[in-house]
């Protein structure tokens, strides 16, 4: 254990220091991502699906629509429900059985981006006001953990909604083997969580450089750069001037990944 430990802080060291250089472990600069593939509907059955690779890490999400009850305050409104299910073929990190805080997290920060944004058109989903609405069923799937989760995950999110076509209802029963419209959609908001080591910010933190971070601020913007939600993990406190320039780099880069979807 001594020796994993000095091992860990030698490349938490070597991280700084390259850092302090303007430089990573993989060459890549602070503020750039590593390679992203985006493939649309991969899952047949589902409404909408999208796979997302961000270096090595790869998330799929995928989006079925169902008939249920709408919410007491919002009679007249369309249901979203968001889990993540972090798979041990995924991570030896991750354990089976019930969702751990981890995927919990994940789950409500990508949530939170949707619906603060206002992505979706909840209002045209109503069926029957009190009654019945359309409830979008959201599951995010941890496929390989290679560090970033959150904003591969919201990125993989927002395409499959944009992707989901709703099913044909007769009131009765679903036919999902007819799909309609798609989703109604107002925006599409995307996490960038910048990390802090020492004094530097980077963008996109690998494995590695995660096992390494002081502390992470999330933030999810929409096409007009506003911030619809905040994320902060980690101990350490954040300065004013590292939240905005948190925000900045949030705003900067988001509009760069909308340019990937598709």
């Amino acid at each position: 254990m001594i020796r994993r430990n000095s091992m860990m802080l030698i490349q938490e060291q070597y991280i700084r220091k390259l850092l302090s250089e303007g430089t990573r472990l993989d060459g890549r600069n602070p503020l750039e991502f590593r390679k992203i593939e985006i493939e649309s509907n991969p899952i047949y059955k589902a409404e909408g699906s999208a796979r997302v690779r961000m270096g090595d890490t790869e998330i799929i999400a995928g989006v079925k629509m169902s008939v249920g009850t709408p919410f007491p305050d919002k009679p007249d409104e369309g249901v979203l429900i968001v889990g993540a299910e972090f798979s041990p073929i995924a991570s030896p990190e991750f354990e089976t059985g019930p969702p751990k805080e981890d995927a919990i997290e994940l789950a409500r920060v990508v949530d939170r981006g949707i619906r603060e944004s206002k992505a979706i058109a909840t209002e045209k989903l109503c069926i029957e006001e009190g009654e019945k609405v359309w409830v979008i069923n959201l599951d995010i799937h941890i496929l390989n953990h290679s560090g970033n989760l959150i904003d591969a995950a919201g990125l993989a999110a927002i395409q499959a909604l944009l992707n989901t076509k709703i099913p044909e209802y007769d009131g009765e029963r679903i036919n999902y083997e007819k799909r309609k419209g798609k989703l109604p959609m107002n925006s599409k908001p995307v996490p960038v969580s910048v990390a802090k080591i020492g004094n530097n910010l980077f963008v996109d933190p690998n494995l590695e450089e995660e096992k390494a971070i002081e502390t992470i601020l999330t933030v999810t913007t929409n096409e007009k750069g506003n911030v619809c939600a905040l994320q902060k993990r980690g101990v350490e406190p954040l300065l004013l001037e590292d939240i905005e320039k948190a925000l900045e780099i949030s705003v900067n880069k988001g509009n760069e990944l909308r340019k990937l979807l598709k």
